[in-house]
């Protein structure tokens, strides 16, 4: 069915075509030649008059003029220059306002490009001749879409592509300092340019570089994130090179040169040779100990260094500036010997120990252990510090391993040495709780003099499970002195024996059989104890825990107990609740069945003399037989 004319002019890419057929067919010839203006405005007024007469029938059939529609796209786009797209070309800048620039490349339609992309050039003009990148022939709206900014971009990249490969020596021009270096101009990029490659010297001031022209080498290239980075220091170091060779060449260890400190680390100095660089490790700045070398050494002076190893490889060089000076070691004073006393610095601290410096390179160790008398061992920071003028003895003294160590506690008598008179056994003092075990406590009577408390003679009443049920570490616990053992250190102490053994008379008041009011505390196994008068503990089995109404005794619960058992050397008691009600009852079943006994006897005897009653008897019996009955009544 063919459609209607109105719903075919309502697709562009259809009226396109009536356009581009009727505008080649028509005015082929003399539309190329007019201006561009003049082409678009007969273009325009073709394609109206020829819309009206266009016959819509052969349109549908896709034959609209006698001649071949491919013979007629020939001759159209002979007419157009051929355009590839991510290329740069030529164009004329056509027309521009404040906004856009027009440019004709020869296509068939104009490129739009801002212009922001003209910024650098406030100069630009219509006519003149500008390099565009083709981003996209003809895009949804059939837009020719260019770039100037790429094009460019694109052109740069090349050059410092080529110089890059050719190792060319560029021009550049320093804009700005950045994080770690400088940003250089080279061909209109933007290179990074490391602080560390501006020179072979550290660079101390940047801001003198900048809005400067230099040379430099491109060194390396990101194709990726288009990064470029370039190297001044590249171009001298070819030179140095050559030079650091002819200087290696003549070094020999144990050589002395004089230098000037080129740059100051924390792990060493740089020294400048004249032309190649050498190493002082800050070991090998001085016979002492220094925490930074800028306490030996500043920058710029000139000092001889001593050449202690090289590489000629690694181009490295090891020197040494306290190797010109002899060990202190060696002018140590030759009659100080062990037991001597003598006078130092704190230099070094750990928790181990402190080393002290007895003179500039001459060292000894005062381990923890040699600080105080005390078996108690803390970090060394608990006695000394650094910087602290200290007097110490010498321990052990090696010359040939240079190696001394030394005390302070020496300084002190050593209090094991008079224990004997001054902690005689029987002697009461106030020591101080430190650390608890299974089986007693520590304590320390004084600095160096711990003794132990046995778990057993803590209490002559309490059953102690744990040291830490009775005393608390850091508190003060009064002791009497049981024995002495000076050869192996030890004391023996006792905390219950500063009372009398209160089981002498315990033995007189918990006596077997007994009865005494208790409380319940607490259940164990098979059993629970009961806190009874006098501080004193007792045990109940479980089935001494029963009541009269056949129920269980109960934690805290108060009841009295008998004792069945005392032994004042285990300190033991045992008790029982339910032997109370059960003596009790046996005792009146006792009673009952000897009542009955007597009772019956009496009858058999009343029956025996039955039969010799006289009427005086009979009334004696009947009394008989009513106290009998008030008895029983009674019993009952």
């Amino acid at each position: 069915m063919t459609k209607d004319r109105n719903e075919v002019l309502e697709n562009d890419d259809n009226i396109e075509i009536v356009k581009k057929s009727e505008e080649k067919l028509e005015s082929f010839i003399e539309d190329e030649a007019a201006p561009v203006e003049e082409q678009t405005s007969k273009r325009k007024s073709n394609a109206s008059v020829s819309v009206d007469k266009f016959d819509w029938d052969a349109f549908e059939k896709e034959k609209v003029y006698d001649t071949d529609k491919s013979v007629i796209e020939d001759l159209y786009s002979q007419t157009l220059s051929k355009v590839i797209e991510n290329e740069v070309v030529e164009g004329t800048v056509v027309a521009l306002n404040k906004r856009e620039v027009i440019v004709n490349i020869g296509y068939k339609s104009e490129g739009v490009i801002s212009i922001n992309e003209f910024r650098y050039n406030p100069e630009l003009a219509v006519g003149d001749k500008v390099e565009v990148y083709v981003e996209n022939a003809e895009d949804k709206k059939g837009q020719l879409l260019l770039s100037h900014k790429k094009a460019r971009s694109l052109r740069s990249w090349d050059r410092v592509n080529e110089a890059c490969e050719k190792d060319e020596i560029v021009k550049g021009y320093i804009k700005c300092r950045t994080k770690g270096g400088m940003i250089v101009d080279v061909f209109g990029i933007e290179a990074f340019l490391p602080g560390s490659q501006i020179d072979v010297k550290p660079i101390r001031d940047y801001d003198i570089y900048v809005n400067k022209t230099m040379e430099f080498k491109i060194v390396k290239i990101n194709h990726e994130f288009r990064n470029v980075v370039v190297s001044h220091k590249a171009l001298i170091e070819a030179e140095l090179e050559a030079q650091k060779a002819d200087i290696i060449g003549k070094l020999e260890k144990g050589q002395i040169l004089e230098g000037i400190v080129k740059n100051i680390t924390s792990y060493g100095v740089f020294i400048d040779l004249g032309g190649v660089d050498g190493l002082i490790h800050i070991t090998d700045l001085s016979w002492g100990r220094i925490n930074h070398p800028e306490e030996v050494v500043q920058l710029d002076q000139k000092i001889n260094v001593v050449i202690l190893d090289f590489d000629d490889t690694k181009k490295r060089i090891a020197l040494g500036l306290k190797q010109l000076n002899p060990h202190p070691w060696d002018a140590l004073d030759t009659n100080l010997q062990v037991g001597d006393k003598v006078k130092g610095k704190v230099v070094v601290i750990a928790d181990y120990g402190a080393f002290i410096e007895i003179q500039p390179g001459v060292e000894g160790l005062i381990h923890v252990s040699e600080m105080s008398w005390s078996l108690h061992l803390r970090s060394a920071q608990d006695f000394l510090k650094v910087g602290d003028e200290v007097e110490a003895v010498i321990l052990t003294l090696d010359r040939d391993e240079r190696k001394m160590s030394l005390g302070i506690k020496q300084l002190k008598t050593d209090p094991w040495a008079t224990i004997a008179q001054k902690y005689a056994v029987g002697t009461k003092c106030t020591a101080t709780v430190r650390n608890f075990t299974n089986f007693g406590v520590f304590v320390e009577l004084e600095e160096g003099v711990d003794g132990l408390v046995h778990i057993s003679d803590l209490s002559w009443t309490k059953k102690v499970k744990h040291p830490s049920e009775f005393t608390s570490v850091g508190e003060q616990l009064d002791v009497i002195v049981l024995e002495v053992d000076q050869e192996n250190r030890r004391l023996s102490l006792g905390h219950k024996q500063l009372e009398e053994n209160p089981w002498d008379v315990f033995e007189s008041v918990f006596t077997q059989g007994s009865v005494h009011e208790g409380t319940i505390t607490a259940f164990v196994d098979k059993g629970a104890t009961v806190a009874l008068p006098y501080g004193v503990e007792g045990y109940v089995s479980q089935r001494n825990l029963v009541k009269e109404d056949g129920t269980t005794a109960k934690a805290e619960e108060k009841l009295d107990f008998k004792v069945l058992e005392f032994n004042k050397i285990t300190k033991r008691i045992i008790l029982s609740h339910t032997r109370i009600f059960e003596e009790t009852k046996k005792e009146e079943h006792k009673e009952r069945e000897n009542e009955s006994d007597s009772t019956q006897k009496a009858v058999k005897k009343l029956k025996a003399n039955l039969e010799k009653t006289t009427l005086g008897d009979i009334s004696e019996l009947a009394a008989l037989k009513s106290e009998m009955e008030s008895k029983d009544q009674a019993n009952k």
